[in-house]
């Protein structure tokens, strides 16, 4: 099984693409996770892009009328021919009859384009929990994911110690990996590399390490995977200085080696 580190924009927002693309094909990532950029920088995303050598991993986002932007979006992002599409899709607060029909129609989007679609399990979106998510998996048998576990630990406030039955369906059923270390009350750790959130990454790298078994069981030759820590907001910071507690590109950096040297 072969592992595609893609870094995420998500933090980089200071720097010009030029100088983005530029740092992450530097340190050796495959490629690019990023939301789909104005229609203006189009052109120019793309062709730096090829310059270095990168794939592109489109991230979206359905709201208000969520099927009519699912499918404006993705009619979007696939102009620049990603590997794949993430998307935060539907809402958290949607009843399921509403849910049903979202994704639906998310999956004749997904068929119609013929790229994949994987939604994620993230907090305010429909698959919040392990529950929601295992409830739409089994009612949509095609349907696929992005994992974002470190939203779950948040969400249950554990390390999902009793929802093994609904994550052994979402390794089955996932595409991506969100590789972010959360913990019981909150969806990221200081540093993953502090001893004293040993247990947190030990958990999360038992589940990444089940989804690349369950792909090479199914004869899938690589799993792309982001370091997705986030800035702050949701990187903690110091009282009154609101100082991050880290420096951003270093814990990416410091998940990316980790991933490189463990799978």
């Amino acid at each position: 099984m072969k592992l595609r580190l893609f870094k995420s924009l998500w933090g980089m927002e200071e720097l010009s693409y030029e100088e983005s693309f530029e740092k992450i094909a530097a340190f050796g990532y495959e490629g690019v996770e990023a939301g789909v950029p104005p229609t203006e920088d189009r052109e120019r995303f793309s062709q730096l892009l090829k310059k270095h050598n990168l794939s592109y991993i489109a991230l979206i986002g359905s709201s208000g009328d969520h099927e009519k932007t699912f499918e404006e979006r993705v009619a979007s992002a696939v102009l620049l021919e990603p590997d794949l599409i993430i998307s935060h899709s539907a809402r958290d607060c949607m009843d399921e009859t509403e849910q049903y029909r979202f994704f639906d129609k998310a999956l004749q989007v997904e068929s119609r384009y013929g790229i994949p679609v994987g939604h994620e399990t993230h907090r305010h979106r429909a698959m919040f929990t392990p529950w929601t998510t295992s409830k739409l998996l089994k009612a949509f048998p095609d349907l696929k994911i992005t994992a974002d576990f470190s939203h779950w630990c948040c969400v249950c406030e554990s390390l999902l110690e009793d929802q093994v039955h609904h994550l052994e369906l979402a390794f089955e059923r996932t595409i991506h990996i969100h590789a972010r270390v959360g913990y019981a009350e909150g969806p990221q750790v200081p540093h993953p590399g502090a001893p004293e959130y040993e247990n947190e990454l030990l958990a999360h790298e038992r589940w990444w390490k089940s989804i690349m078994e369950a792909r090479a069981a199914k004869g899938c030759a690589a799993t792309t995977v982001t370091p997705e820590f986030g800035p702050p907001g949701y990187m903690h910071t110091m009282p009154f200085s609101n100082k991050p507690v880290s420096d951003l590109w270093d814990v990416c950096s410091w998940m990316a080696n980790r991933l490189r040297a463990k799978y």
